[in-house]
């Protein structure tokens, strides 16, 4: 590794530009960890304050979308790529994800039949 380019590689990016990174690395952490600390507390108390088991079931799959989306796109620096990389990371998981719902459901209805799907 050429270790010779660093100066040159730190002279076009200024401590301005740090700053505002570093201050977008903590926005987004504080997000993950409200978004986390909803999670474990709907997990504690949803039998408690009575809430429907659908609604709690599909809170809980927003929130990791959410918190999906906020991992791969900063922290793995993804949102700052050409869209078509982004397509080609993005389009398998979505492909593979699409073939288990279908999957699941076609055993569900050969399981349980018709009326378990919904």
């Amino acid at each position: 590794m050429d270790f010779d380019r660093t100066a040159e590689y730190a002279q076009h990016h200024g401590e301005e530009e740090g700053k505002k990174m570093r201050k977008t690395i903590w926005i987004i952490f504080w997000v993950l960890l409200a978004v986390t600390t909803v999670e474990v507390s709907l997990g504690l108390v949803w039998k408690q304050w009575g809430l429907n088991w659908q609604f709690v079931k599909w809170t809980f799959i927003l929130l990791t979308l959410v918190k999906a989306y906020y991992i791969v796109a900063y922290y793995m620096h993804l949102k700052h790529e050409f869209k078509n990389f982004i397509y080609a990371v993005a389009l398998p998981y979505i492909v593979l994800v699409l073939y288990l719902i279908v999957m699941a459901l076609t055993e569900a209805i050969y399981v349980h039949g018709e009326d378990m799907i919904m």
